[in-house]
């Protein structure tokens, strides 16, 4: 939690940022859950706010991290898309040093009134399954819509050509793998194995890949309709199958029969084909899909490192290196059984 001293820190802070006199924040709380950042709500208080109040998010730095990303890229993904077709929240200042909060942070806006509901939920939208699961798929297709070109992306991020994209991310994740596993991983290693001998075609575009697009991801108002798409902290340029075979990875699925728990899998693509104006294309999202369930694991074997070694204490870190690990061993060794599964 933040001290009382942080507190008026980022009072100051706000008040020469914003420009509107004296700043007081109020109703400052720690939002639970996730891995890459501490994450507080406050209400900004002063006469010279329209209606005297204005909600903001703070994202802050932990010590330790499951994911090691820069949040000058988080902030850059929200800018890129703000205004844009896709729901998501104001990038209103960072600060990528330690002078105002000990550690780096971003602010943004707060949207309040809107709910998050977690993968692992029995029915988490319930009746409004079908008309979130329309909007789950064309706001992804938004997204790769988007010419990267035109973000403020290729300021943070490298480019990759669109030969190197699984190359990129698969050396990534496998450094991950090879540097954090506190155990032999012999499933991992099978599957990068076959990953590397059987690479994608490349994407005829580039696009911005958001990296960690999945319910539980997102907002909504609890009547069927996204509000915000948050956890932009994995962004990159890439492949857009990338990101569909990530958002269809069994384990975010409450219901394995359907998309993303959510749609029938033709309908799912088709609006995603629809918003995007690309093509799907079935060989590149089985490699990715495979790419997926071991990106996974190797974020799950991070976190079991990070708390075996008491750099991060969060029980969610117990849990993911545990039961997430688990799951995507299952996962990718069902996968890697199907012999002709996509021609891998």
């Amino acid at each position: 939690m933040l001290t009382a001293e942080e507190i008026a820190r980022l009072a100051d802070y706000l008040a020469q940022t914003l420009q509107t006199g004296p700043v007081r924040v109020e109703n400052l709380s720690r939002i639970p859950g996730g891995a890459s950042r501490e994450t507080y709500r406050f209400d900004a208080v002063t006469e010279d706010i329209a209606g005297g109040v204005r909600g903001f998010i703070l994202r802050r730095d932990p010590p330790d991290s499951l994911i090691d990303t820069e949040r000058a890229l988080e902030f850059a993904a929200y800018k890129s898309f703000f205004g844009r077709g896709v729901p998501v929240p104001e990038a209103i200042a960072l600060v990528a040093d330690d002078s105002v909060l000990e550690r780096p942070f971003f602010i943004m806006e707060r949207i309040d009134h809107g709910a998050s509901s977690s993968p692992f939920q029995p029915d988490p939208f319930g009746a409004h399954r079908e008309s979130i699961g329309r909007e789950f798929f064309s706001i992804l297709g938004a997204i790769a819509a988007v010419d990267p070109y035109d973000t403020e992306m290729p300021g943070v991020v490298d480019t990759p050509a669109p030969e190197d994209c699984w190359r990129r991310e698969l050396d990534h994740w496998q450094k991950v793998v090879e540097d954090d596993s506190l155990e032999p991983q012999p499933i991992a290693m099978a599957a990068i194995r076959r990953l590397r001998r059987n690479p994608p075609h490349p994407p005829p575009k580039l696009a911005v890949v958001h990296g960690d697009y999945r319910v539980g991801n997102f907002l909504h108002d609890g009547a069927g309709r996204i509000t915000a798409v948050l956890d932009w902290e994995m962004a990159h340029i890439g492949d857009p199958m990338e990101d569909l075979a990530w958002a269809l990875d069994p384990l975010w699925a409450s219901d394995p029969t359907r998309a993303a728990g959510l749609l029938d899998f033709e309908e799912a693509i088709r609006h995603w084909q629809q918003a995007s104006g690309r093509r799907f294309n079935a060989e590149a999202f089985q490699w990715w899909s495979l790419f997926s369930s071991l990106k996974g694991l190797a974020i799950w074997i991070s976190s079991s490192k990070a708390y075996h070694d008491g750099k991060n204490t969060d029980p969610i870190l117990a849990f993911s290196g545990w039961y997430c690990a688990t799951r995507h061993n299952k996962i990718i060794a069902d996968r890697l059984s199907q012999t002709t599964w996509g021609g891998l």
